[in-house]
């Protein structure tokens, strides 16, 4: 039996282990069929916590598709309560990931701040076929489009095409649609990479958004990101640096039988 915890950040879902034993020899079969929606626990990712040299702990994050992902903001803000919830870390805490050290601080009720790495590669305002977009790394890669319509948006269409373009090739690109609704709130919609469909909510794609819509709309921070979800990210540009808050919530906690990955 192995234990695990569901847990939801603002709609983004995430099984979260307790790996620091090293005793969970997963790989990239018992992942996805863990993740598979109806047939197993389901979810948008899997989340292994383990031992740091140089942090509170580290983690080793999947997408529900088995790939690796360098950074997610949702699963960082389930990971850093995980961890607090379980005594791996206090209110404070750093952990390793791929995409670099992410400090967080727990805050009050269910909600979780994350220092995000910082972002790179931005490209403001270009075209690619007939999408007219802006692109930024914020751990992982951003493609984002400005509507005046965001429930128009085909976004399994539109998502998909631009996720396996050749301008983001090899690796790909997350894709996301906002609409502005005043000078600090936005609303989104997110392609996810790895999950390959649309999810209720993206935490580096709501600090995506956010960084260019500052630039290209002039919104100020904190922005507020009202996810598909409904629920709401908060984002703060201060100083050169993305913070990202939000809720982090336990759904529930149980142990996986082999009925759960043999199949």
């Amino acid at each position: 039996m192995i234990k695990f915890t569901k847990m939801s950040g603002s709609g983004n879902d995430f099984i979260l282990i307790d790996n620091r034993d090293k005793k969970i020899d997963y790989n990239k079969n018992f992942i996805e069929k863990v993740c598979k929606r109806s047939l197993s626990v389901g979810a948008d990712g899997i989340i292994f916590i383990e031992k740091s040299t140089v942090a509170d702990f580290k983690w080793a994050f999947f997408n529900s598709d088995g790939s690796v992902a360098e950074m997610c903001g949702n699963g960082s803000r389930c990971a850093a309560r995980f961890a607090y919830l379980n005594n791996i870390a206090g209110k404070r805490m750093k952990f390793e990931t791929l995409a670099g050290i992410i400090e967080a601080e727990i805050k009050e009720g269910v909600n979780v701040k994350v220092q995000l790495t910082q972002p790179f590669d931005e490209k403001l305002n270009f075209n690619v076929d007939d999408y007219k977009l802006s692109y930024i790394n914020t751990g992982v890669p951003h493609a984002v489009i400005e509507t005046d319509n965001i429930e128009s948006v085909d976004i399994v269409k539109s998502g998909a095409f631009l996720r396996y373009h050749n301008h983001f090739a090899p690796a790909g690109t997350n894709v996301d649609f906002y609409e502005v609704v005043n000078d600090n709130t936005v609303k989104m919609r997110t392609y996810e990479r790895g999950v390959e469909a649309e999810t209720l909510a993206c935490g580096t794609g709501a600090a995506a958004v956010s960084i260019i819509a500052s630039k290209n709309n002039k919104l100020k921070s904190p922005i507020t990101v009202i996810t598909r979800s409904g629920l709401k990210l908060k984002i703060y540009l201060e100083n050169e640096k993305v913070y990202l808050e939000g809720e982090a919530r336990v759904i529930y906690t149980g142990e996986l039988d082999r009925e759960a990955f043999e199949y």
